[in-house]
């Protein structure tokens, strides 16, 4: 770690969430002093009064938004907060994106226009969606219907998206201004990564691939409002269109070492029970 971050206080958003949680818990490894921000804190993205009281005196910021990346309300909240924080003195600033979506490209240019030293991480699929996002229910119950087809994906731990974004808060000058991209170390369809669950739990798991909107058409089902379940249809059309079908560099780049395999993570998750029903 650079001395000069030695005393560094870090805002947190999403605190309590997939990347949020390990991005703080590694900040804090690093002897970074963490300022978590989360609506269990008093923080709220939809609620701008509540942003000046977590960013005032703290030296940098990373910036997770709690809907995908690529939604206006992302678009609108990410570059008000933004430029809130560089008139507050808070001019390092590291925001969560996805690499190879369409949508969320409104939403980097409203942050790399803020004036603040950005640095923008583009993260492949989580691996931790399977344990702790949308798709673990259905995993619970034996089989993931997702719109994924047997497009292949280079799964990343959310522990290495943490890790990276706390070597760019403490590398100085080293990635302001630049667009990171980040995966995991080798590529695998949603079938072959549910049949290394499966090894992982020692059961039976069954993945049923369905259209883009099929799966809206459920979602819809499910009470999600239709214009929300465009969107996703829309996300999950750019996402999975095998566009994201190649690894990248960056994790060794950025930290000298080999990211997570995707099999490490299915051991630690179901020993943890991610996947008991």
């Amino acid at each position: 770690m650079a001395e000069n971050t030695r005393d560094m206080t870090v805002l947190v958003t999403g605190a309590t969430g997939r990347t949020g949680s390990r991005v703080a818990a590694a900040a804090r490894a690093a002897g970074l002093r963490v300022r978590a921000a989360s609506r269990a804190t008093g923080f709220d993205w939809e609620d701008a009064s509540t942003w000046t009281g977590a960013l005032r005196g703290a030296d940098a910021a990373y910036l997770a938004h709690p809907t995908d990346v690529g939604s206006p309300d992302a678009t609108k909240a990410v570059g008000a907060l933004a430029r809130e924080a560089v008139g507050l003195g808070v001019r390092r600033l590291v925001l969560l994106s996805a690499r190879g979506e369409d949508q969320a490209r409104p939403t980097e240019e409203a942050f790399r226009t803020s004036g603040a030293d950005w640095t923008i991480v583009r993260a492949s699929w989580f691996s931790q969606n399977f344990s702790e996002g949308p798709l673990v229910e259905g995993l619970r119950r034996g089989e993931l219907v997702f719109p994924a087809g047997e497009v292949r994906e280079p799964f990343i731990d959310a522990r290495d998206i943490a890790d990276v974004v706390v070597a760019v808060l403490t590398g100085g000058d080293r990635y302001t201004g630049r667009e990171l991209e980040i995966t995991g170390p080798r590529l695998l369809t949603f079938r072959e990564a549910v049949a290394e669950i499966a090894r992982a739990g020692g059961g039976e798991l069954v993945y049923t691939p369905v259209t883009a909107r099929e799966y809206g058409d459920a979602l819809t089902g499910f009470g999600v409002p239709a214009a929300e379940a465009g969107f996703l249809v829309g996300v999950f059309g750019t996402l999975l269109d095998g566009r994201n079908s190649r690894l990248s560099d960056g994790v060794r780049e950025i930290l000298g070492r080999a990211p997570r395999d995707f099999a490490e993570f299915a051991r630690e998750a179901a020993a943890d029970g991610a996947w008991k029903a």
